[in-house]
């Protein structure tokens, strides 16, 4: 949505993207990149080398604001662990207490990766310009918000 209004293109490579490039499920290259550094190191470059390429784009993952350290505006978004594993829920279906339990333990084995990986706590949004905790908020509620941050910094500037 943001990228739409901007006119930015949106860069949102994940390891969802990997595992299809791969023809692999998610899960088991989740489950290789606990084992395999180069799995995260790979994704990470070439998202950066992504968005890098662009004048202005959306860059959207969990360690953009991380990353891509040029970026003129970094927001982290939130939510509580029940409201993400319920919009997984309606996306992929499933049963909403394992969609619960999957997204808790991939939470801590990613913060702990991350943590060995790149010394990043992305628990902790004090990098980022704005932290907007989506729970209760719609797609559509978030991107105004992003939208019109982008816009008044544009004027301003």
């Amino acid at each position: 949505m943001v990228s739409k209004e901007l006119g930015y293109p949106m860069i949102n490579f994940t390891f969802r993207n990997l595992a299809e490039e791969r023809q692999m499920d998610f899960w088991d290259l989740a489950a290789l990149a606990e084992k395999d550094d180069s799995i995260d190191f790979e994704l990470d470059r070439r998202q950066v080398e992504m968005a890098l390429a662009q004048k202005d784009c959306v860059l959207g993952s969990r360690l953009a604001i991380w990353m891509l350290k040029e970026a003129d505006l970094k927001i982290y978004l939130d939510a509580t662990v029940e409201e993400r594993a319920r919009r997984i829920h309606e996306r992929e279906g499933g049963a909403l207490e394992e969609k619960i339990a999957e997204t808790s333990a991939r939470d801590a084995k990613d913060t702990a990766r991350y943590k060995r990986l790149y010394d990043i706590d992305n628990n902790d949004p004090a990098v980022a310009d704005i932290r907007i905790d989506t729970t209760r908020k719609s797609a559509a509620e978030v991107a105004r918000i992003i939208v019109n941050e982008v816009r008044s910094r544009t004027k301003n500037s």
